[in-house]
């Protein structure tokens, strides 16, 4: 369904909406916050600091892991780091934020007719996209909504903190998102993060025009993504430790600021259904949420920011959240930690029944998640290790660069560390989990990245992986090569491939049974 390319923009008839059904503001105050989301917030306001540009008015880009962009200065966070401040209020950050939205401002493409109409520059230094470049290689559409969204925090939260001629220009640029967005008519609503953040800005601009056009197709794409989850109760991006976070963001938007009981009702709904979701598929003390992942940066959240994880960090101590607990400018994926003072503003609303989970394993257990009608997720959580699989009814294969994670272990090792296993490459594949490990149909050449502190090659064979603290027995139709494979991220990798597979068997052991 694609609703947003069905309106027609200059038939628009306006009409009147009353003002309170334009965002209540939630009036947080940073020195009020619980303490673990004050902890997080203040963290994320500390390193923005530190990597601010004060002449650019931008932050700095603080490691090559977390941005697709290749310049020095970042637009998106930069925007983010803005909502921080105003939120903060201290002398001088007002100013201080009004500078930075003006920088941002001035990164917009605002020449109508461009596919990358409405969206922002990643980075100043990037060049004008040229006829046929390709989104997410020359531009990112997607900035539209996370920085649209961001306006929209700003202007329902503190109007009165920012000049009025800046919010009437962040009232503009919202609009030119908006009609950016229609006019591309890339987006489906199966595109769950930018979805929700689309359908609350949408909403937002509609409300805020009177435009009755925009409030019904709003109203109609929003129904649609709610519909599409309610028939697995899963999103489409299933099980993404980054993009689940950004859901739960444009879920709290809908939750908050919705223009109607219906809209706010439904991002209630869809949020506590999702918590209740991450909360089955997460293990308290190896403070990660078990594979397969759909789309994932990383297999280990105590060392890289998910945006999942800043949200529970938000409710959770340090030691007990899946966030690295020492964080820098060095940390693999800091930017997404900028998103906190949108994280501190809207709240976390974690189902008492989730909450627990998330603070104590209730006990080994079996996930099964139809996600749609080709795909089935299955996963073991262990006491000390967890193992999952996705099976695609042989529709999905994995390529060298690919998101997609069909088939993952997790552990903690002797060192502390966790320990990883993840499906790299492999054709077209089922893989599904139970107690007893993982298994997978294909047809072709699997590889699989091994990495655990103390690994040694020479200890894996072909029927044999005895990895620190996890022993794994291989069933394979397969011929056995290996090779080390590390990387910056993973210094200790070993790659393990097995050629002409038809079927292989990770049998797995639970030290915790």
């Amino acid at each position: 369904m694609r609703l947003a390319t069905k309106l027609v923009l200059l038939s628009a008839t306006c009409i009147a909406f009353p003002l309170s059904l334009l965002g209540a503001p939630r009036h947080i105050k940073v020195q009020q916050l619980p303490a673990n989301a004050r902890e997080v917030y203040e963290t994320s306001m500390k390193l923005a600091a530190e990597s601010f540009d004060s002449e650019k008015h931008l932050i700095q880009r603080p490691s090559q892991s977390h941005s697709n962009s290749r310049g020095f200065l970042l637009v998106r966070e930069s925007s983010w780091y803005a909502l921080g401040l105003l939120a903060r209020d201290r002398p001088g950050d007002r100013a201080l934020a009004a500078a930075i939205l003006d920088a941002v401002l001035k990164e917009q493409y605002i020449t109508p007719g461009k596919k990358w109409y409405g969206t922002f520059k990643r980075t100043p230094e990037e060049p004008e996209p040229a006829p046929g470049t390709i989104a997410f290689t020359g531009y990112d559409p997607n900035w539209r909504h996370f920085i649209g969204t961001t306006f929209q925090m700003i202007l329902i939260e503190y109007p009165d903190r920012i000049p009025a001629a800046l919010a009437d220009r962040l009232y503009a640029s919202i609009d030119l998102a908006i009609t950016g967005e229609i006019q591309d008519g890339r987006l489906k609503e199966t595109y769950s993060n930018i979805a929700l953040m689309y359908g609350a800005l949408w909403d937002f601009a509609a409300a805020h025009n009177g435009n009755a056009d925009w409030k019904r197709g709003a109203a109609a794409w929003n129904e649609e993504v709610n519909r599409l989850y309610r028939l697995h109760d899963t999103f489409f991006e299933f099980n993404s430790p980054t993009y689940y976070g950004v859901d739960i963001y444009g879920l709290a938007l809908w939750r908050e600021y919705g223009s109607t009981p219906r809209m706010r009702t439904m991002g209630a709904d869809m949020e506590a259904s999702l918590w209740n979701d991450i909360a089955d598929f997460y293990q308290p003390s190896l403070r990660n949420i078990s594979g397969p992942y759909d789309r994932s940066y990383g297999m280990d959240m105590e060392s890289y920011v998910a945006v999942t994880g800043l949200w529970l960090r938000s409710v959770l101590p340090a030691p007990q959240a899946p966030l690295p607990e020492q964080l820098s400018l060095s940390t693999d994926h800091m930017a997404d930690l900028w998103l906190a003072p949108q994280v501190a503003i809207l709240s976390a609303r974690i189902p008492a029944p989730a909450m627990k989970k998330f603070r104590t394993l209730s006990g080994p257990h079996q996930v099964t998640r139809t996600i749609d009608d080709k795909r089935v997720a299955t996963a073991w959580i262990g006491e000390h290790a967890v193992w999952g699989g996705e099976a695609t009814t042989l529709s999905k294969d994995v390529g060298p660069t690919s998101q997609f994670h069909p088939a993952t272990v997790q552990w903690r090792t002797p060192s502390g560390k966790i320990g990883w296993v993840q499906l790299t490459r492999a054709p077209n594949l089922n893989a599904t989990a139970d107690h007893d490990g993982i298994t997978i149909e294909t047809k072709g050449d699997v590889t699989f990245r091994i990495v655990a502190n103390g690994i040694v090659a020479s200890s894996i064979s072909a029927k044999q992986w005895n990895l620190p603290g996890m022993p794994i027995a291989v069933e394979s139709d397969g011929t056995f090569s290996s090779h080390p494979a590390g990387t910056a991220e993973a210094p200790n990798a070993v790659d393990v491939t097995y050629s002409g597979v038809s079927r292989i068997s990770l049998r797995l052991h639970d030290p915790g049974r």
